[in-house]
């Protein structure tokens, strides 16, 4: 219960700033459909009108507009930047915060009458539910955004595209959302093991001042240099000792192992070397 209090808190310290990102990437999308779309309109019907085409053969000679071009667009590039960015940012300022905040407040975190790891549980937590947040906001926008592009364009100047189609328009959408299960569990699993090495890292700075910031770049080093020795050691020795499958479930292991490592270590520094 402790450990839930403690993500609600961390959840609503960050509410307003997540919720000017949501707003950022809801109107900049819809405004991008509208824009985009009625520009292209308003360039079509001026050639139709100057040469006597119809739309069919306006679409022939010279393109139809798709709901993907537009998501190439910096209308819908631009606010999936900022989010990654601002996100990016915050694995480090949620920590932050608490040492360079007012009254310093993480020693009353500190002082709490719970395990001091449910303090770091509840921070990732946060960022993994912020993270999930945006994710299924733009699963929720895509329909909504193409239904309005259907409703603006016409259907002989229009590319109807099934919605699987539209995340191979924009590569880095296919990143964030994968067409598949297993992709989308590899992408944000490995995501969330670099979350949880970085916040290992800035707990080697909190713990050591100056010096932690050699031990927590050092521990980021050693932390991947594990989960990716395998691909290192095909690298070095130019040749493939593993099945794609074989390699596959070695990774998740390495993952895990790292992941666990980071929750070891984290809990001794929050526990021996951050005092009160």
């Amino acid at each position: 219960m402790k450990y839930l209090k403690l993500v609600n808190f961390e959840i609503n310290r960050f509410f307003k700033l997540y919720m000017v990102l949501v707003g950022m990437v809801i109107v900049s999308q819809i405004a991008g459909v509208i824009v985009e779309s009625r520009s292209f309109i308003k360039e079509a019907n001026m050639t139709i009108r100057e040469l006597g085409l119809t739309y069919t053969s306006y679409a022939e000679d010279y393109g139809s507009l798709s709901l993907g071009s537009i998501m190439r667009s910096g209308w819908f590039v631009l606010p999936i930047a900022l989010c990654i960015a601002g996100l990016s940012f915050y694995v480090f300022f949620i920590w932050y915060r608490d040492w360079f905040g007012k009254n310093t407040f993480v020693y009353r975190l500190l002082m709490l009458p719970t395990a001091r790891l449910n303090i770091y549980f509840a921070k990732a937590t946060t960022i993994f539910i912020s993270v999930l947040g945006l994710v299924g906001l733009q699963l929720l926008l895509l329909p909504i955004e193409n239904k309005l592009f259907r409703s603006l364009v016409p259907v002989d100047l229009r590319h109807d595209a099934p919605m699987s189609e539209l995340f191979t328009f924009f590569d880095g959408l296919g990143i964030i959302i994968p067409a598949h299960l297993s992709t989308f569990i590899i992408h944000y699993g490995i995501g969330f093991m670099i979350v949880f090495i970085i916040f290992t890292a800035i707990l080697f700075e909190r713990s050591y001042r100056l010096k932690g910031i050699v031990f927590g770049g050092l521990y980021c080093v050693i932390a991947l240099g594990i989960f990716l020795l395998p691909f290192i050691i095909v690298i070095y020795q130019e040749k493939m000792y593993l099945y794609p499958n074989e390699m596959f479930w070695l990774e998740v292991f390495l993952g895990l192992i790292v992941t666990a490592m980071s929750f070891v270590v984290s809990s001794y520094l929050l526990n021996r070397k951050i005092n009160v």
